[in-house]
C-alpha cells in the first residue's frame, strides 16, 4: 500500500489528467476523489498546484470536446450509444435534454455535478447545434468550477488528508479491500435503482407491425408522441397522425384529449427502454385508459421499418 501511495505521489499530475479525462469520457472512475487528494498533496508541496489545475482543465476539455464533436457529427445516434453504456440509460437523455433546453450553455456547469448527465450534456449540446465557441467558453468555465470544487477542499483539509493517507499506508491491503467494497456498493445501489425503475414500467408493448395494422383498421388508435422538445428537434419526423403531448404536460394534466373516444392508445418516444412512453402509459392507465401501451422500440423502430412519417 505504501508503494502505491508513493507511486500516486510521484505521478500525481498524470493520475489527475487520466482520471479526469476518463471521467469525462464516461469511465466510472472517482475523479472527484482524485482531485481532493491532489489538492491536499499540492498544499503539502508534493505536486505543483498550477500543473494540477492545468491538467484537470485539459482532461475536462478534451473529453467533453470529443463528445461534443460526436454529437455534432452523429446527432441522436450518439445519444443512443451513450445511454446503452450508461448505468442510468433511461434517465440520462431526458435529464440532459431538460438542462440544455432550459439553461442553454450554463447547463454545462450544472451537468458537471449530475452523475450520468455530465457525460451526456456535451454531445447533446453538439447535437442541438450549439456553436463551438459558445461550447468551449461555457465548458472551460464549467471545468474550472468543477475542478475548484474538489481541489479547494483538498487544499484546505490537507492535514486531514495526510492523516487519511498515513492510515491507508498503515492499513495496507485492508484499505484496498475497504475501497473496493465501497465502489462495489455504489455500483450495486445504482444497479438496484435501475432494476426497480425497469420493473415499474414493465407493461405490454405494441410492436411496429401491430401499430401499423391498428392504424389501417376501422377504429384507428390514438397515437401520442411524448418526446421532449429537444428530442423532437433532434429527429423532426413523427408517426403520421400522432398528437404531441409531452410527459410533463401529462403529469400536470395539461392538454389531455378525450381518451374515452379511443379503444387503443399507443405512446412513443425515442428513449432507451421506451421509458418516457411507458411512464406516460402507466399514468394514463391510472386515469382509466386501460389500453394505453408504449410502442416497442419507439420512433427509432418505426423509422427502421421504413413506414411512412410526417414532419413535426
Amino acid at each position: 500500500m505504501q508503494e502505491l501511495l508513493s507511486l500516486a505521489t510521484a505521478h500525481g499530475i498524470t493520475v489527475v489528467f487520466l482520471a479526469t479525462l476518463a471521467a469525462r469520457l464516461g469511465v466510472p472512475v472517482p475523479a472527484s476523489a482524485v482531485l481532493v487528494v491532489a489538492g491536499g498533496l499540492a498544499a503539502m508541496g508534493q505536486i505543483p498546484l498550477w500543473a494540477t489545475v492545468a491538467v484537470a482543465l485539459a482532461g475536462n476539455l478534451l473529453g467533453d470536446a470529443a463528445w461534443f464533436y460526436a454529437g455534432r457529427r452523429f446527432g441522436h445516434r450518439i445519444m443512443r450509444l451513450l445511454c446503452k453504456v450508461s448505468l442510468s440509460p433511461d434517465t440520462c437523455v431526458r435529464q440532459s435534454e431538460s438542462l440544455i433546453t432550459r439553461w442553454g450553455g450554463t447547463s454545462l456547469i450544472a451537468a458537471k455535478f449530475v452523475p450520468g448527465v455530465s457525460v451526456v450534456a456535451p454531445p447533446m449540446a453538439g447535437a442541438l447545434q450549439m456553436s463551438t465557441a459558445r461550447f468551449l467558453g461555457f465548458d472551460t468555465l464549467a471545468a474550472a468550477i468543477w475542478s475548484a470544487a474538489f481541489l479547494v477542499p483538498g487544499w484546505v483539509f490537507s492535514s486531514q488528508i495526510q492523516a487519511v493517507l498515513d492510515a491507508m499506508a498503515e492499513a495496507g491491503a485492508a484499505a484496498l479491500v475497504v475501497l473496493a467494497i465501497a465502489v462495489a456498493a455504489g455500483l450495486g445501489l445504482r444497479y438496484w435503482r435501475r432494476r426497480a425503475m425497469l420493473l415499474s414500467i414493465d407493461i405490454p408493448r405494441v410492436s411496429v407491425d401491430e401499430l401499423h395494422a391498428l392504424m389501417a383498421s376501422a377504429v384507428p388508435p390514438l397515437v401520442i408522441d411524448v418526446r421532449s422538445p429537444a428530442g423532437a428537434e433532434l429527429e423532426p419526423r413523427r408517426i403520421p397522425g400522432a398528437i404531441v403531448l409531452h410527459l410533463q404536460d401529462m403529469k400536470a394534466q395539461r392538454g389531455l384529449p378525450d381518451f374515452s373516444a379511443h379503444h387503443e392508445i399507443v405512446l412513443y418516444c425515442n428513449c432507451p427502454n421506451e421509458v418516457s412512453a411507458a411512464m406516460a402509459a402507466r399514468l394514463l392507465q391510472t386515469r382509466g385508459a386501460r389500453r394505453a401501451r408504449p410502442l416497442a422500440g419507439g420512433l427509432d423502430a418505426w423509422l427502421a421499418s421504413g413506414r411512412a412519417t410526417e414532419s413535426g
